[in-house]
């Protein structure tokens, strides 16, 4: 199993984690019921809860171990060293204020390096779907190495927003539609 796009994973864990609560509460109902009991549980009954209460750990422990490398932005970044980027985009950040390319023109899959710089403040550097939903982000420290490595899955025009309070003035930090990325057929896959 892989996700190409965060709202894949996001649906993912949804679901599983949705299963998983509805699990968790069914123990504190039948907890809740043997409460109410007057006659007491013998020891002997104990033992299908804390069986219970093991498959419920091994479950949470081993959902995380099986999304562990079907995560496809963590792969990359531990193996960043070693991945060309196919493009390069520059992004400077100065009171409150974005220089950058007016288009940043990608092709799907292409693995995209965006380098950012600060000379004054900490920013954000955010990318957005239309929709308001984040797809990446990171902090621009001055002075700092600021840069994200992204493999674009999905297609369509995506904002950049600053994600870092910076002030009052930071929150007019953002540019609609800047990125374009192109390459899916009719459906955006």
């Amino acid at each position: 199993m892989t996700f190409e796009t965060s709202v894949e994973l996001l649906k993912f864990h949804n679901v599983a984690y949705t299963v998983y609560a509805m699990i968790i509460i069914s123990v504190i109902a039948w907890f809740a019921y043997n409460l109410t009991l007057e006659k007491k549980a013998k020891p002997i009954v104990r033992i299908p809860f804390y069986l219970y209460i093991g498959f419920l750990v091994a479950m949470g422990v081993g959902h995380h171990i099986f999304t562990y490398n079907t995560i496809p932005w963590v792969s990359e970044d531990i193996m960043r060293h070693n991945i060309t980027p196919d493009k390069t985009f520059q992004i400077k950040m100065a009171n409150h204020k974005f220089d950058m390319p007016e288009k940043m023109e990608i092709t799907k899959g292409e693995k995209v390096l965006f380098d950012a710089h600060s000379s004054d403040l900490v920013y954000g550097f955010g990318l957005f779907r239309q929709d308001g939903s984040m797809i990446s982000q990171m902090q621009v420290n001055p002075g700092s190495r600021n840069d994200l490595l992204w493999t674009f899955n999905e297609c369509g025009e995506f904002d950049v927003r600053s994600t870092e309070y910076a002030g009052p003035a930071g929150n007019d930090m953002f540019v609609k539609k800047v990125v374009v990325v192109t390459g899916c057929d009719k459906k955006g896959v």
